[in-house]
């Protein structure tokens, strides 16, 4: 009981840490267009990904236990599917769709985390739903249903970004399943995109699993393993890796009947442990979450941080600017009224004239100078200060390290955005601030985080609650960043 209580409690301060310090960071400059915390606020995910006719429903039904998805050799369903639990009615009745939402429910319901899966358009939306399913395997984790993937299909024909879209799940999946069939062990091009670009971009390696499903239409072991061989190669290829990586075989019982293990498909019996391998990795996905929590804060408060290093670094380099500018113009009023005054008492027709008028002039020619420099001329040379700088965006930062190159990628376009949305016109003691709170995030916020998850590897399950609760420390790592 105690270590549920302490995961419930580590959930809880990770969510108010990303609530309270970067949240309104990631809004203010454009990072996200949703609060960061409605990505990572409600259950783990399981996002299914693979060619049409892979497997992935009959593979989801499986594991339901009842047939929730539609299946076929051709294409059956082009929708995204978020598959949940419905407590209400998991009583031990048979187990079925108890209710169906449509996109509209889901992208502006705050319960669900897909608000910022609006900008992929209205054609998107309509292939989106919700299913709720009285499934004892959801209890603690929800399915995500894709689209097959195809080979000749593009983004006109879908009428949204595929790549876009599953990268965006992809980032808030706490496990990616990429299913193939023994009939096209070879892939689609989706799916290369997929595999080449997409995920590496968009989510950690050890978050996706492979699998080679419906095994049993294999004829014999000998098909099988060249069918196993042929799709290690095609995946050496597509993901650049050099090691093999690992392929979890599995087939539906449900779809296959129960004499599936008889004559030429007997060597399936030999198997049986790949299946339940598979299926205990994802239900070890919840255990990942608050892994994958304390990676999305450490990653997110990088980012944030590098972004107001870099805006910090403008402000510095326009108040050089400004300094410098001011200066000079203050020295050329000077002299333009000094030399007015000279020339005032030089000429022959204004010597005459009360000294006091002649000083005047003089001071009113250099007020006049200072003035036109740091009106007209201030606005000219800031433009074209800040034409400069924006050509020259990376020069605002420094780039030691291949995970700093990586965290500049991933902000440069923002700083650009913000740069010249703004001309250069933002507070720097505010930008200041905001970084000193994100920079405290990372670096003293993170490292707490971890601690408390090496404590919670500690506590057994069987731990009695009094006990632990006196030898454990409560987490305590939520506290004001230092300014």
């Amino acid at each position: 009981m105690y270590r549920e209580n302490y995961i419930r409690s580590l959930r809880t301060e990770l969510l108010s840490m990303v609530e309270d310090y970067l949240t309104p960071i990631a809004l203010r400059y454009g990072y996200s267009e949703t609060p960061l915390e409605t990505n990572i606020k409600w259950r783990p995910l399981v996002l299914v990904l693979g060619n049409y006719s892979s497997g992935k429903s009959t593979l989801i039904n499986e594991f339901l236990d009842a047939d929730i998805q539609g299946t076929g050799q051709a294409p059956t369903d082009d929708s995204f599917t978020i598959i949940t639990y419905d407590s209400e009615q998991d009583n031990g009745s048979r187990i079925r769709v108890t209710e169906e939402r449509d996109g509209k429910f889901l992208l502006n319901d705050p319960e669900y985390p897909f608000e910022s899966l609006k900008k992929h358009g209205q054609r998107f939306i309509s292939h989106f739903k919700l299913k709720k399913v009285n499934s004892p395997f959801l209890r603690t984790l929800s399915v995500i249903d894709t689209p097959g993937m195809l080979d000749s299909i593009t983004e006109r024909d879908r009428g949204y970004s595929y790549q876009d879209v599953i990268g965006d799940l992809a980032q808030i999946a706490d496990l990616v399943l990429v299913l193939f069939d023994p009939h096209k062990a070879g892939t689609v091009r989706e799916a290369h995109t997929s595999l080449r670009d997409t995920l590496p971009a968009k989510t950690f390696e050890d978050r996706v699993l492979f699998v080679l499903s419906r095994i049993d239409e294999c004829t014999s072991l000998t098909d099988l393993l060249r069918v196993y061989g042929t799709l290690c190669w095609n995946l050496s290829q597509m993901t650049g890796r050099k090691d093999i990586p690992m392929i979890h075989l599995t087939y539906s019982q449900r779809a296959a009947g129960n004499d599936v293990t008889q004559g030429e498909s007997g060597y399936l019996h030999y198997l049986e442990n790949q299946r339940e391998e598979l299926k205990t990795a994802i239900l070890q996905a919840p255990r990942h979450r608050l892994d994958n929590l304390a990676a999305f804060v450490e990653i997110h408060s990088e980012r944030l941080s590098h972004l107001l290093e870099a805006l910090v670094n403008y402000r510095r380099l326009l108040r050089r600017f400004r300094l410098k500018f001011f200066s000079t113009g203050f020295l050329l009023s000077l002299v333009a009224g000094a030399g007015a005054t000279l020339f005032a008492y030089s000429n022959p027709i204004l010597s005459d004239f009360d000294q006091n008028y002649l000083v005047g002039g003089g001071a009113g020619i250099a007020l006049l100078v200072f003035f036109f420099w740091s009106t007209v001329l201030r606005r000219m040379f800031t433009k074209r200060f800040n034409r400069k700088r924006l050509a020259e965006v990376d020069s605002l930062t420094t780039i030691e390290n291949q995970t700093r190159r990586d965290s500049w990628y991933a902000v440069k376009d923002y700083v650009f955005s913000y740069m010249r949305k703004t001309g250069g016109s933002f507070s720097l003691g505010q930008i200041r601030q905001e970084f000193n709170a994100a920079r405290a995030v990372f670096e003293k916020g993170s490292k707490e985080i971890r601690e408390a998850l090496n404590e919670l590897a500690t506590i057994r399950h069987d731990d009695p609650s009094d006990q632990v609760a006196q030898e454990m420390p409560n987490p305590a790592f939520l506290r004001e960043p230092e300014a």
